[in-house]
This record gives C-alpha cells, structure tokens and sequence, in this order.
C-alpha cells in the first residue's frame, strides 16, 4: 500500500478519488495507468532527443560497397573514407568527424597516419576486386579498355620526387603535381590507376598501365582507347609488338597536304561518309559529319579573322594560328596552313591496328567516342569526389588519398550504371532518410524513429537489388 485516497459514499465521490488517484499515480513520473490508446505514447515524460543520423544512406553505401567487394579489403576505415568522400568531400581528419557526426561511426584519429603504409598497401588488392566486379556483375569482358591521363595540383610551390611542375590540365603550371593514368572500362567502370611523377609526358604512361593490367588479369589482346595526346610512331609500335590493339585519334592537321587532299576528296563533304587507309602502323579512318563542319566552320572564321587583325597591327600575337614570320615582309598570313585547315572541315581521323575484316569503319569511330566514359570519370573524380587540389605532401599519404578516390569513384559509377541516376541523385535520395534517436532516462528505452523513403529513394534501391 502506497497511498490511500479516501473514502467515497456516492458515485461522485468514488469518481473524485479515482481523479485524485489516477493524478497522483501519473505524478509518478510512470505514464497512465489506463492509457487511451492500445500502446504507449510516443512520448513520454522526460524523453531526451539524442540526435538525427544518416543511418539508411550509411548502410546502403556500406552494401553497395560489399556488392562491388570491397569489404574484402578488411579495412572499415578505408571504406568509410570512401563513403564520406561520396558524401561529402574533404580533409580526412574532417571526414572521421563527418563519420562521426553523420552515422555515428568512431575511428580513432590520433593512429590514422600511421595506418597510412597499410592503407596503401591494398592498392593492387582494391584493383583486383574493381576487375572482379566489371566482370562477374557488370558483365563486361574487358576486350576494349580506355585509357586518359588527367593532371592533380598541390596547394603549395615545394617540389619533390613525385611532386613536380610540368604541363597541367588545370592550368595551374606554378603548382607541382602529379600525373594519375586511369583505366576504365566502355561503360565507364574503372579498373585500375597509377601514378606518375608530374612531370611525365602522358604517351609514356599508358604502356606500364597497359602491361601491369593485362599481366595481373590475363587479358590476351586488349584493345585500347585513347586520345590523340597518347599518339606517337614508336609508341604505336610499341603496343602492336606486344600484341595490343588500339584505337587513337589522328593528328591530321600535322600530316603532309598530299596526304589531306586525298583525304578531302574521298569524303566530298558527304555527311557520314569514311573511307580507310593504310598507315606505317595500322590503318587510318577518317570520316566527314556535317555538324562537325559547321563548328569547325565557325572556330576557323574567328581565327582567320584574329589572324587578319594582328597583321594589320603588326604584331605577332601570342598563340596566332595563321600568323606567319618573313625577315622582309614582316608578319604575313600563313594562307598554305589557312586553305589545310579548310581541307578538313568536318573531318575527323582515327588510327588503329585492327584489320577492317575484325572491325569495320563504323565500329572504330564508335569505339572511339566511348572514351567520354574516362572522361566523365576524371569530371566526376575531380568535382563530385573533389580529388584535387591534394594536400598531402608525403608520397603514401598522396597514394592513400588516390586509392581512396578509386574505390569511391567504382562505387558511383556501379551504382549510376545499375540506377540510371547521376551520384549527386542518388547520395541526395538516400539523404533524405534520416533518423532520430529517442532516449527515456526513467526507463532506459531507446526508440529510433525513420522517416519514410521518397519514390526515388525506393526505386534506387529496386534497382540496386536492395531491400529495406
């Protein structure tokens, strides 16, 4: 007996106390004794909100994660800082207090630099498991491959070994930097990258790619795809002596007049139309679109007439394509170069090595516009997963940083592959879900409450192969 309420001799009276008892038993601190509702309210007396977390978009990563294979690096950190990085982009210091605030995932700090050698260590690890997942889940079997080299700056002017100024794709010239090789696959997936001094001619890159990946995986006769950039005679030979094929754009506005007036007349300016000939390695295709034309058409009226307005000035200009030097005459149209270029007006050249029986004109161009794929993964490398600038200044550190940004970069792209939708949809979709942590003091309960998933966020995870 705790307390007694008093004695009633009407139904009023016994009404009041049942009142008076049902107030001092709530006063309790211990919920009605008879609640309305058949389960308790969501809410009771001293509820504390602990906080919201990004718990669904975690676990989902984290799957897509072990879809791909990853989880078979056996590093949580590694992968986490793949995760943070599809999320939000940053310092990595900042990135385990992101993991903290965002999912409630705990790595401690102050060892996270000395994990760094066996972080970078998983590289070739990471690299089989991206060629595993391109070719038992996406189904792709690695018979062409393309390959670009992109440019990443440092923020400061300290060179060393691997750090080193040379020709920058950011134009950021001043700035060291180093010179990252990636391989992908036609849909974009990547499979493998290096890194170069900065310093390095890009051409000279994609051998030592080419013949590490074949090697590891055992791909016989791999046909690569590049740009015109990766185009030389010894390269080119290099490759067809070891056995490759190869795709590259050719460099026509450097080849001999004879050469582009046989080109020009075999086309006639007819829309979709190719033609081939044999070159000293392989065999050149050229073909003419009119659209092509039109563009071209339009950025060799604004040079010309650049060109016009210097002469006139007397000045040589800088970067003058048709400005030409003679010792009396002084600065003079370069009219031979002018009436070339017109020559090619909506012509494009490709080089390979495939014989037109294996491969015919219409499938080379094709093949060779899939290289899109490599450069959209550089654009989503350098924007969506912010690659650049890199802090680091420590060769492991700068490797651990780009391993990172691989394993992240084939998460995305499974995941847009499979999906339909860009990264920034999807991370944006799986955001939305969040859910927030309730805790009664009293009782010890924990209560964890989900907001539902949107239309998106479902048929992403439909198309994942997820279930929630």
């Amino acid at each position: 007996m705790l307390k007694h309420m008093g004695s009633a001799h009407d139904q009023a009276g016994v009404d009041e106390l049942i009142d008076r008892g049902l107030a001092w038993y709530e006063a309790q601190a211990q919920g009605p004794l008879f609640p309305a509702s058949a389960g308790p309210p969501l809410v009771q007396p001293g509820t504390v909100l602990l906080g919201t977390w990004h718990t669904f978009a975690y676990q989902v990563l984290r799957r897509v994660a072990g879809h791909c294979g990853f989880h078979a690096l056996g590093d949580p950190l590694l992968l986490d800082l793949a995760i943070i990085r599809l999320v939000e982009p940053t310092s990595k210091l900042r990135s385990l207090r992101l993991l903290e605030e965002y999912f409630d995932i705990h790595h401690a700090r102050r060892s996270f630099y000395r994990r760094l050698p066996l972080m970078a260590a998983q590289k070739e690890r990471a690299q089989e498991i991206a060629v595993h997942h391109a070719k038992d889940t996406l189904c792709d079997e690695l018979s062409l491959v393309l390959y670009d080299v992109t440019t990443l700056y440092f923020e400061t002017f300290t060179a060393d070994e691997l750090r080193i100024p040379g020709f920058s794709k950011d134009n950021m010239a001043q700035q060291p930097q180093v010179v990252v090789g990636l391989l992908v696959t036609r849909t974009g997936f990547p499979l493998g990258f290096e890194v170069f001094p900065g310093n390095t001619f890009e051409g000279k890159t994609m051998l030592p790619v080419l013949e590490a990946f074949t090697a590891k995986h055992g791909v016989r006769t791999p046909t690569v795809v590049a740009d015109a950039a990766m185009l030389s005679q010894e390269l080119l030979a290099e490759v067809t002596k070891r056995g490759m094929s190869y795709i590259v754009a050719a460099r026509l506005a450097g080849a001999s007049k004879a050469l582009i007036e046989q080109v020009s007349s075999a086309l006639g300016q007819q829309n979709g139309r190719t033609i081939r000939l044999p070159g000293p390695h392989g065999d050149m295709v050229c073909s003419f679109s009119l659209k092509r034309y039109k563009k071209d058409m339009h950025t060799l009226d604004k040079a010309i007439a650049k060109a016009e307005l210097l002469v006139g000035k007397g000045e040589p200009g800088k970067r003058a394509k048709f400005v030409k030097t003679k010792a009396k005459e002084g600065y003079l149209l370069d009219k031979d170069r002018i009436e070339r270029a017109r020559l090619l007006l909506g012509v494009k050249g490709y080089c390979t090595n495939i014989p037109e029986a294996q491969l015919d004109n219409a499938s080379v161009i094709a093949r060779y516009h899939d290289l899109w794929h490599v450069e959209k993964a550089f654009r989503m490398a350098k924007s969506d997963l912010a690659t650049r600038p890199v802090f680091h200044f420590s060769a492991v550190a700068i490797r651990v940083h780009l391993l990172i940004c691989f394993i992240a970069l084939a998460m995305a792209r499974s995941m847009e592959i499979k999906t339909g939708y860009p990264l920034r949809q999807i991370v944006d979709a799986l955001w939305k879900v969040t859910d927030a942590r309730l805790h009664n003091p009293i009782t010890g309960q924990h209560t964890i409450l989900q907001s539902p998933l949107s239309a998106q966020a479902n048929k992403i995870m439909d198309s994942l192969g997820m279930s929630y």
